[in-house]
């Protein structure tokens, strides 16, 4: 009775295919939603200041609930560790964690003013809505393929950047703002980015031809990540519609969620996926 009313709850908590799962996910996400929508309404003074007992109490109703959902995943998953140390394992524990640091941390200790601003980690409840999105996963396979020409491309930047900073260095000198290397790549990565604060620019020739061509180089870079994501991410889309074959049955053991229609153990650790 134990066993089932556990598999029951797992199925209710991890599995977003059954229409109690999808209820709860649905609950969740507006639970979210609505604690967000409070911790950013806490900081407008006017609104803190006339309404703070109200928004204090909306936020340890949602921390209640937060903590229940966090203790609810850990006691159903056969390894908590690797639950709690994933990623939506930290997110969930992020999101929760900031208020009861406000506990802890007295409220009256100037001191301490600094630490508190911890509890602005609620906002890490946002995150949690990537779990209902069905469109993240698709994104997340997108980037995880990109990730070695990102690697590669950052690497590039990050050289360039070096080179053109001390070529601005040697050209430009202590006189004209770039007083030392550190600096002058900054000035670089701010105009490769075309972001242009404008507090250090160059003042010679030489420099202001430099500068132009790194400007127009950063018109092109710009272009180069967005497109190596945007590839990774439709052929990912491509990849997930035409495999038919797939189901989201998550293994209660691993959490793993992509398996084959027919599979009746995990492909990851080889757990029983048949209910029993």
């Amino acid at each position: 009775m134990k066993e089932s009313l556990k598999s029951q709850l797992h199925e209710i908590i991890f599995e977003a295919d059954t229409p109690k799962g999808k209820a709860f996910d649905v609950l969740l996400l507006v639970a979210i939603v609505l604690s967000v929508l409070a911790v950013m309404l806490e900081s407008v003074e006017s609104i803190e200041a006339r309404y703070g007992t109200i928004l204090k109490f909306i936020e340890w109703l949602f921390t209640g609930l937060f903590t229940l959902e966090y203790i609810l995943r850990v006691f159903l998953t056969k390894k908590p560790l690797r639950y709690i140390f994933s990623f939506f394992g930290l997110v969930d524990l992020f999101s929760i964690v900031p208020t009861y640091l406000g506990i802890i941390i007295p409220h009256n200790t100037a001191s301490l003013a600094t630490i508190r601003s911890l509890r602005l980690l609620r906002v890490f409840r946002v995150l949690k809505l990537a779990r209902y999105v069905g469109g993240a996963r698709v994104i997340i396979d997108g980037l995880r393929a990109s990730r070695p020409k990102i690697i590669v491309f950052l690497t590039g930047v990050i050289a360039v950047s070096m080179i053109m900073g001390t070529i601005m260095y040697l050209v430009e000198g202590k006189e004209n703002g770039f007083s030392s290397i550190p600096r002058s790549i900054y000035w670089a990565i701010v105009t490769l980015t075309t972001v242009g604060y404008g507090d250090i620019s160059p003042v010679t020739p030489i420099g202001q031809t430099l500068a132009s061509f790194l400007m127009i180089m950063g018109y092109g870079i710009i272009a180069v990540p967005t497109g190596l994501v945007t590839a990774d991410i439709i052929n990912a889309n491509k990849k997930r519609d035409s495999n038919d074959d797939v189901n989201t049955q998550v293994c209660s053991n691993c959490n793993f969620d992509q398996h084959d229609t027919d599979a009746k153990f995990c492909k990851k650790c080889g757990e029983d996926l048949i209910k029993k």
